[in-house]
């Protein structure tokens, strides 16, 4: 296992779930890593209000916005990756390229995204990436909750119809991010369950390569599976 992804809009508890899987991975005998592959969207916000200005992309405008945040969540992948080639740690990533597709279509720049692809293209797809779903409306109670940044219902929407939209949702892994941390947490270690237990003794033969892959969810975009990952 090299990387594990944890992608989806803001409020669907990625970071909580990320850092969840790398101590249940590092328990289960496979050293990981957490790696926050931010954009910087959250620290160009506070930088704007301090120069009184509402939000980041009035600061430096969309396209300013889009190519900053491309650029640093670039850096940030390839860091990861370089990490765990020089340690073997398994990287488990919280966000990946799919969420810089999502960013720039759910800002209005979708002919940024050809661009940024290309940039992108460089990156290995992660073994497995889970698609954390949530309503929005959920989303944003939970972000009004911590209380750290503010997101709009309507941007909220509109990344979740990008995420359902892009060409590589069949591959993703669908998890009913609606539920509790733990709940969450029992659904995406379940689908890791092949390299979870690996490091295991296992009287009857060697270990499994890996999880069984899982039937791919076909849920129109807009509407939330009810159950994807039991």
């Amino acid at each position: 296992m090299r990387a594990v992804a944890l992608i989806g809009i803001d409020g669907s508890g990625k970071t909580t779930q990320a850092h969840r899987l790398a101590d249940a991975l590092t328990a289960a005998g496979r050293p990981a890593t957490y790696h926050r592959n931010a954009g910087g969207r959250r620290w160009l916000g506070r930088v704007a209000q301090r120069l009184g200005r509402p939000d980041a992309q009035r600061l430096v405008g969309r396209n300013g916005l889009l190519a900053v945040e491309s650029v640093l969540r670039w850096l940030a992948i390839a860091t990861a990756l370089l990490s765990h080639l020089v340690t073997g740690r398994v990287a488990v990533m919280d966000r990946y390229s799919a969420c810089q597709y999502v960013s720039i279509r759910a800002h209005g720049g979708r002919r940024w995204e050809r661009l940024a692809r290309v940039g992108y293209r460089l990156f290995p797809a992660p073994q497995v990436t889970f698609l954390l779903a949530v309503d929005p409306a959920e989303a944003y109670r939970r972000i009004e909750r911590r209380g750290t940044d503010h997101e709009s219902i309507r941007y909220l929407t509109a990344a979740d119809t990008a995420y359902r939209t892009l060409p590589e949702f069949p591959t993703f892994v669908l998890v009913d991010a609606g539920r509790s941390a733990e709940e969450v947490s029992r659904q995406i270690q379940d689908h890791l369950a092949g390299w979870l237990s690996a490091a295991e003794p296992r009287p009857d033969g060697p270990p499994p390569a890996g999880p069984a892959t899982l039937p791919v969810d076909r849920t129109p975009p807009g509407r939330l599976p009810a159950r994807v990952v039991p």
